[in-house]
């Protein structure tokens, strides 16, 4: 498996998501500005993925500066803060690293270190976060792996693997957990338009792990949960309120409710730093609306007329009542989530 994003010398380089599976490519960002591009233009994207490249994206534009004193430093360092939290709304990681590295800088300069101890400091702060994300999708996967019978059909809406992490997965994850453990499992995966995640990195992430995977429609997903093809949903998440509503990629919502009336269960996995205890419910999320050429095209082919009005909202907001649990690196947590939430924060 590529690695989504790493170190190489004093750059940045993250596998081109835009490129797969047809082509393994990699981006070099050597400026804070190039990695703000990269999320933005979703070079790299998935929430926990997103997170981690802010973080490390951060440390590389204090690597870079030519700042003498710690005032000019820190002025350099909000706003690199700044660009990176204005590159997409809705995924609270971006926003939650930030805030680590904000506070490990505060941190820092409270104790009067130098400039080139500050740049320390940010560095192994992004480290760690990358390091903790991986381990925590793997425990993830752990807990996870509890709710999949020996035997099991697993759909999945976009991609909440690897390459929407720093490694492993969260709602892949799971999947991945379970066939360590050595459960039989085969994967339905949505092609989630209009970005088509689920057909383009969701397949060929699990294709590469010899894991059973068929492609399927948005469409097709009623139909198969009537004929009782599909035993669980497993979805990931770019933010969760306190009270469990969560925002993922448009779609999930229908997937959610088409669950529900068959009586399926449907589990939302993601990391702790998903969680936004500070947002009541899913009412105040931020959804972020894309450009309509992602949905009048696919790739250069036009598929919609010159001219057509479109809405392209990135993600939807499934509501409390449709999901089973929520699974993160600090186990299973069930309804009412509210409590069982703050129970663990």
């Amino acid at each position: 498996m590529l690695p989504t994003i790493a170190w190489e010398g004093d750059a940045i380089v993250m596998v081109d998501q835009r490129k797969l599976p047809a082509t393994e490519k990699y981006v070099t960002c050597k400026t804070v500005t190039v990695v703000a591009k990269a999320i933005t233009t979703m070079v790299i994207r998935g929430a926990p993925a997103i997170g981690v490249c802010a973080a490390m994206g951060l440390a590389l534009g204090a690597a870079r500066s030519k700042a003498t004193g710690t005032r000019q430093f820190a002025a350099e360092f909000q706003k690199n803060c700044d660009l990176l939290a204005a590159t997409r709304p809705t995924a609270v990681n971006l926003f939650w690293a930030i805030e680590g590295m904000k506070q490990s800088f505060a941190e820092g300069a409270h104790a009067g270190e130098s400039v080139d101890q500050l740049k320390a400091r940010l560095r192994h702060t992004a480290d760690r976060i990358h390091d903790d994300d991986v381990a925590s999708c793997r425990a993830i996967g752990r807990h996870g792996a509890a709710v999949v019978p020996a035997e099991a059909c697993v759909l999945t809406h976009c991609n909440a693997g690897a390459l929407a992490t720093a490694g492993y997965g969260t709602a892949l994850g799971v999947i991945r957990g379970a066939v360590e453990c050595g459960k039989k499992v085969a994967v339905l995966a949505d092609e989630t338009r209009p970005f088509l995640q689920g057909a383009r990195l969701t397949a060929w992430e699990l294709m590469k792990d010899g894991i059973d995977t068929t492609v399927i429609t948005d469409n097709m997903a009623g139909a198969l949960m009537r004929t009782g093809t599909i035993d669980l949903v497993v979805v990931g998440a770019d933010r969760i309120a306190a009270n469990g509503d969560t925002a993922n990629k448009i779609g999930t919502y229908s997937v959610a409710v088409l669950a529900k009336a068959h009586g399926i269960p449907f589990y939302v996995a993601a990391p702790w730093s998903t969680i936004d205890l500070g947002t009541p419910d899913g009412s105040t999320i931020p959804i972020e609306e894309r450009n309509a050429r992602e949905v009048t095209h696919v790739g250069s082919t036009q598929v919609a007329p010159t001219g057509a009005r479109v809405r392209n909202p990135s993600f939807d907001v499934t509501p409390a009542r449709y999901i089973t649990a929520i699974i993160t690196e600090r186990g299973i947590h069930r309804a009412p989530f509210d409590a069982s939430l703050a129970g663990q924060a």
